[in-house]
């Protein structure tokens, strides 16, 4: 069993100032150097970046967050060029990946799998003083969001589908900061996803304070709607995005909804993703597919529990105290994985896993 950790960031002011800081942050960290390794020379050729587009897309949807790449450039002394391809979020490739998440009426439950040398340990709440939601979720190439709860009660996570036949467009943890950053509700979080490019074929999960659930189908090429409690990594509607093998998505999210047949509550609906003998938590993680955080948000509670590796108690988080200016005293979330790789944000990896 391997010790890992996601570090606890907190901060509450400017766009610009909250780059700076992770920028400097990141300067004392292994993680830009551990993701170097991990791409290798051919991530400074591979993608054919045009900044103003780049710069024009950001802007028209959450400007806050332009300025914080702008933060992060100036204090890690990089070009823009540079810090567009790293933190822009966009046309960057993305590694397939399982996840599951499964909602009540008043909680968001997710399993968030991947191989652990993808896995940045950044759990940040940001309060933004210069425009835009505060937020609470865990990071994904800095500026993105995995999951997460903003301050108007919206909860939002992905999972992956597909990443044949990309086009240009976000790729999903940018999207979901925008949608955090931007979104008061699961309607206006339906209607940008509508609007904005899609680099990869994704589900996003929505839930708001009104108990208002939707899964939302995005491809680059379409965008479809439907309400489910149980989501994997497939499409119920646009199948014809779907690759060739979607059995264990299928059995997961039938293991989902047969233990969810019986209302659970908060904590059996935790139980039911994190425990790892009932058959929703994974421990493929050579595989690009074990879980490595179990979150829950709780919209109306204004609440957010966390974990790293099975069969774990989460740290329970009360966002609606740290909107009101109480500090976490917490600076670390610990747990233990099956495998034998940390997280990036730990110590330099000697022999890291390609990401693509």
């Amino acid at each position: 069993m391997k010790p890992v950790y996601s570090d606890i960031i907190q901060f509450r002011g400017g766009h610009y100032d909250f780059g700076f800081m992770q920028g400097e942050a990141l300067r004392e960290s292994p993680i830009l150097a551990n993701r170097e390794k991990q791409w290798g020379p051919k991530r400074k050729y591979h993608f054919s970046i045009d900044e103003q587009e780049v710069k024009s897309a950001i802007l028209q949807f959450a400007p806050g967050v332009w300025e914080e790449i702008e933060g992060l450039c100036d204090a890690l002394q990089w070009h823009m060029h540079d810090a567009i391809r790293e933190f822009g979020g966009y046309y960057l490739e993305y590694g397939k990946s399982g996840c599951s998440i499964f909602t009540g009426e008043d909680y968001m439950v997710r399993n968030y799998d991947n191989h652990p040398a993808s896995y940045e340990g950044r759990y940040v709440l940001y309060q933004p003083t210069d425009g835009g939601y505060a937020i609470a979720g865990p990071s994904m190439q800095i500026t993105g969001r995995i999951d997460g709860i903003n301050e108007k009660g919206l909860a939002m996570g992905y999972n992956f589908v597909n990443r044949v036949r990309s086009d240009s467009g976000f790729i999903c943890n940018m999207i979901g900061r925008l949608i955090l950053e931007s979104c008061a509700s699961v309607a206006e979080a339906v209607d940008l996803l509508k609007e904005i490019p899609h680099r990869h074929s994704f589900n996003y999960v929505l839930l708001d304070k009104q108990g208002k659930s939707y899964v939302v189908e995005a491809s680059p090429r379409r965008v479809e709607v439907h309400h489910s409690n149980a989501c994997t990594n497939h499409f119920e509607k646009i199948t014809e995005e779907n690759r060739y093998r979607t059995d264990e998505s299928m059995n997961r999210q039938a293991s989902m909804m047969l233990q969810g047949k019986n209302s659970l509550d908060t904590y059996q609906a935790f139980q039911m993703m994190n425990n790892t003998n009932n058959g929703v938590f994974s421990s493929k993680y050579g595989a690009w597919a074990g879980t490595l955080h179990t979150s829950a948000y709780f919209p109306r509670e204004m609440k957010a529990w966390f974990s790293l590796g099975g069969d774990q108690k989460p740290v329970m988080l009360d966002f609606q105290k740290w909107l009101d200016g109480e500090k976490l005293r917490i600076k670390q979330i610990k747990g233990t994985l099956d495998s034998n790789s940390s997280f990036v944000n730990m110590e330099i990896l000697s022999n890291p896993s390609i990401l693509m």
